[in-house]
């Protein structure tokens, strides 16, 4: 086969520094749009993007040749640098770390879905709840005195 052909996409989940509430509804909009422009211009392809104040959601697909770590620390990177230059948060920061999922292509709708929904979704369940559902779907082993 003289081509190579995928599919690769991720759900990435992390939250701001120590969960605080510092993602405001006036300008949520607007950081998720930049956190899209961010991946396109890594070359990615930004599917899905939401959160609520504390956390948000990625759903973007990406090329064989990115590495998911560098992906991950230049989006923060950015985000982070556009909070603190254009709305004056200084106080802003991502927690260090985060989860990541691959997303089969059957999936793609059903996880954009669920990004779509986070505001609903976290009127009843916290993240803190939510995210240690998402380690136990994906099989991944954790140590609670780690993850908070």
């Amino acid at each position: 086969m003289p081509s190579t052909h995928t599919s690769l996409h991720y759900h990435l989940v992390f939250s701001t520094k120590d969960r605080v509430s510092l993602i405001r509804a006036e300008w949520r909009n607007d950081l998720h749009s930049y956190l899209g422009g961010i991946v396109e211009t890594l070359k990615g392809v930004p599917v899905k993007i939401g959160g609520v104040d504390d956390h948000v959601h990625l759903l973007i697909g990406l090329k064989p040749t990115h590495c998911l770590a560098d992906v991950l620390r230049e989006i923060k990177k950015g985000s982070s640098e556009w909070v603190h230059n254009e709305l004056q948060k200084n106080l802003f920061s991502w927690q260090p770390g985060y989860g990541a999922y691959t997303v089969s292509p059957t999936n793609i709708n059903s996880v954009g879905r669920y990004i779509e929904k986070q505001e609903e979704h976290h009127q009843r369940k916290s993240f803190q709840t939510e995210y240690v559902e998402m380690l136990e779907a994906g099989c991944i082993e954790y140590d609670e005195q780690y993850l908070w």
